[in-house]
């Protein structure tokens, strides 16, 4: 059987980046996908590989991604190897935007979302703390935090504003429920 592409969604702020590297550190079963982003490499809190907008359109154009799309002013995509490990029987648990979940649900047989939210309060302290965007366009990313689901998709819905540690355990029970 092949494994299942779990995407993890939510506003900017809501800990995606710590949730899929927690779940995937906390269970065997999970592979990250390691995202390809038009950004320097040393920027931002997750393991990803940074490139420029010039090689990413050559690395697209090569198809070396299964999945990619844009996102406030940068490209990012999921690299074609993620493919394996799905056909080894592996799930497969990526970072993805909101607005992709259409095609990524078309593109993969077995398709899963874990819908991450939080308190504004906390979103905001979160994005402050990061330091990577501007005051206006923290106002910016809190304003669409409020952002449904496209019509379509399913989605677990959890609360990330307490502990991370509650978090994943919540999504690591529901994806991988005990039989009795």
């Amino acid at each position: 059987m092949s494994g299942r592409f779990i995407a993890v969604v939510g506003p900017s702020g809501v800990g995606k980046d710590s949730v899929v590297q927690a779940m995937a550190d906390r269970d065997q079963r999970i592979v990250l996908a390691r995202r390809v982003i038009t950004r320097p490499s040393d920027a931002g809190s997750e393991e990803f590989d940074g490139v420029t907008a010039a090689e990413f359109q050559s690395l697209k154009g090569a198809g070396a991604f299964t999945l990619s799309w844009e996102a406030h002013g940068l490209h990012y995509a999921i690299p074609i190897a993620v493919n394996a490990h799905l056909k080894d029987g592996r799930d497969v648990l990526a970072n993805l935007s909101r607005a992709v979940l259409i095609r990524a649900k078309d593109r993969f047989a077995r398709f899963d979302v874990i819908n991450l939210t939080a308190d504004r309060d906390v979103l905001a302290a979160r994005l402050a703390a990061r330091g990577r965007e501007t005051d206006t366009q923290i106002a910016g990313r809190l304003e669409r935090a409020t952002a449904g689901l496209p019509g379509g998709i399913e989605a677990l819905h959890l609360d990330n504003s307490g502990p991370l540690g509650q978090t994943v355990q919540a999504a690591l029970d529901r994806l991988y429920p005990v039989k009795a």
